[in-house]
């Protein structure tokens, strides 16, 4: 049996939860981190090492791949998961917080969102029905709702409108997922709450979110520059707003420490360019806190990165050689970086799940901080 979406809860402690999500391509354990394959690809990584490191599921940028090399054109290809060779599930953004980013070049309606292409200037016209056909034409398993994401120091009037429109919206792309044939019956559609800090409007977002019905959730408009305080105060409300028997996703996020506050406070899915982006960079993050191997302290150090973290970086490398690799601009050190972040992320949700089933989550994370914020070396 390969079932389109079920979402099974196998144990609580507190507000944390863990369970499977059931998909035709596989199983996704949760709490879960999804690594960020922007453009059908996680940057510096084969996708067969991604899933060696544990990563169930992978997300993909509607709006890049819209632009390059085309979803008419990926479909012709077979489609994403043939396209970048990734057999298990994938989750595609709609497409709409990367288009409302674009401030001066995108034009904002009741309709959608025309905006100029960041790579050649070419006009395009995004809506919750193109975005519903670029997301079935890629292939994705589970299909994010078109919304918009507005910043988030905005006037309540605003963020209240914006709000609204994002449920209209929200409709819009549950009646165009649902015309999609065999794409439809194969995949899931996923509601994003928004409503930014204010508990009444996450609230309203929320309950027209369930008169729709989806398949998930997720609390869109946070981690956009709000702060950890912030996020978490409001991440005490937004997950228990949602359904408690379906997945709860928080998009965009994060270092390690938001992933171990938000899963303490309900959620159950996550995706962040972070431990890419920040191996490229030469930031490793270990269970001792992030450190920077451009640093000349680690020039002649022959220990591990991390003598906990269980990777082939860690069990192969030195810190020195890392060091060496980053501060020549060498590739093999982007490789190297990122399969560790990515590596260690999964090891940070894996001892996430372990800890909830064994109802041990409250010492895990106290021990997590304890040796996170207090044995970093730099």
């Amino acid at each position: 049996m390969n079932p389109r979406f079920e979402f099974s809860i196998h144990a609580t402690d507190g507000k944390a939860r863990t369970g499977t999500i059931k998909m035709r391509r596989g199983e996704i354990r949760t709490p879960a981190f999804m690594p960020v394959g922007t453009a059908a690809t996680v940057k510096a990584m084969k996708p067969q090492d991604v899933r060696a490191t544990g990563a169930d599921i992978l997300l993909g940028n509607t709006y890049h791949l819209m632009l390059r090399p085309g979803a008419e054109r990926v479909a012709r290809l077979g489609g994403l998961h043939k396209f970048m060779n990734w057999d298990r599930p994938i989750l595609t953004d709609s497409g709409g917080y990367q288009v409302m980013s674009l401030s001066d070049l995108r034009k904002i309606t009741e309709n959608g969102v025309t905006f100029a292409s960041h790579l050649d200037g070419s006009r395009h016209l995004l809506t919750p029905e193109r975005s519903m056909e670029i997301q079935r034409l890629l292939g994705s398993d589970i299909v994010m709702c078109f919304d918009e994401c507005p910043k988030i120091d905005q006037p309540r009037d605003v963020i209240a409108r914006s709000m609204e429109m994002s449920m209209r919206w929200a409709k819009r792309s549950r009646d165009a997922f649902d015309a999609g044939g065999e794409h439809a019956a194969n995949s899931a559609l996923f509601g994003i709450q928004q409503g930014a800090l204010d508990e009444g409007l996450r609230k309203a977002s929320a309950d027209a979110l369930i008169d729709i019905g989806f398949d998930g959730y997720a609390i869109g408009g946070l981690a956009v520059g709000e702060g950890q305080e912030a996020m978490f105060s409001t991440l005490e409300f937004a997950p228990g707003q949602l359904p408690a028997d379906r997945p709860r996703y928080l998009m965009g996020v994060g270092k390690p420490d938001d992933l171990v506050g938000a899963v303490e406070r309900g959620v159950d899915m996550f995706d962040c360019v972070l431990p890419s982006r920040s191996g490229r960079n030469g930031q490793a993050f270990t269970w001792t806190g992030p450190l920077n191997l451009r640093n000349a302290r680690h020039a002649e150090d022959n220990g591990p990165l991390d003598e906990r973290c269980k990777c082939p970086t860690c069990g192969t490398y030195s810190r020195a050689y890392l060091h060496h690799l980053v501060r020549s601009g060498e590739i093999l050190g982007s490789m190297l970086m990122t399969e560790h972040n990515i590596s260690f992320y999964q090891q940070l949700m894996q001892g996430m799940r372990d800890a909830i089933a064994a109802g041990a989550f409250a010492q895990f994370a106290a021990d997590f901080r304890r040796d996170y914020f207090g044995g970093r070396d730099g």
